[in-house]
């Protein structure tokens, strides 16, 4: 991409992106999500517990027209997602995040909203290590993981897949995107 993209965020609206969000991850190249089957409501009911939830939240990466982008989630992984799967440390912050299938690609779109998302989270001076537990089988992700400085640290298994946890510290990020 020759210019940058900017996002922006804003918190996820579980009813009224609910319809939006249902396209996205019910599409085919959203396996990894493992949405495939939900209906609009299962959709809506998933991020109504996240919203209720204090540590798990949503937001959705707006574009530089406003409109929805990506959805990025966060965590407490101390609490949700990789409890007692690794020894977590003060600072760490656990991320997923989707980009929707598109009929017209734009080159380098997901590695911009990855480096937006990662910016985001080190924006927070509380938070000192970012932790990914994708699954095993999704290498485009884990290259997009390395890229913006994530480091694979060994499987997990996790109820729902074998995952690839790795962690991204806030010098490791900066070396990175200095590097582009």
């Amino acid at each position: 991409m020759s210019t940058m993209t900017t996002f922006t965020f804003r918190p996820l609206d579980p009813l009224q992106d609910a319809e939006l969000l249902h396209r996205w991850v019910t599409h085919p190249k959203a396996a990894y999500w493992m949405m495939q089957d939900a209906k609009p409501a299962d959709v809506e009911r998933a991020y109504l517990e996240i919203a209720a939830d204090e540590h798990h939240h949503a937001l959705l990466g707006l574009g530089e027209d406003g409109e929805p982008a990506f959805l990025m989630e966060y965590y407490d992984p101390v609490h949700r997602e990789l409890a007692g799967l690794y020894e977590p440390e003060p600072g760490d912050v656990g991320m997923h995040f989707l980009t929707p299938a598109t009929d017209t690609p734009v080159h380098g779109f997901t590695k911009a909203v990855i480096t937006a998302v990662v910016a985001r989270l080190f924006a927070d001076p509380a938070t000192r290590r970012i932790v990914v537990e994708p699954d095993v089988g999704n290498r485009a992700v884990q290259a997009l993981n390395e890229a913006v400085g994530f480091v694979p640290a060994g499987e997990i298994r996790k109820p729902e897949k074998r995952a690839l946890l790795s962690f991204c510290t806030r010098e490791r990020f900066e070396t990175a995107v200095a590097a582009e």
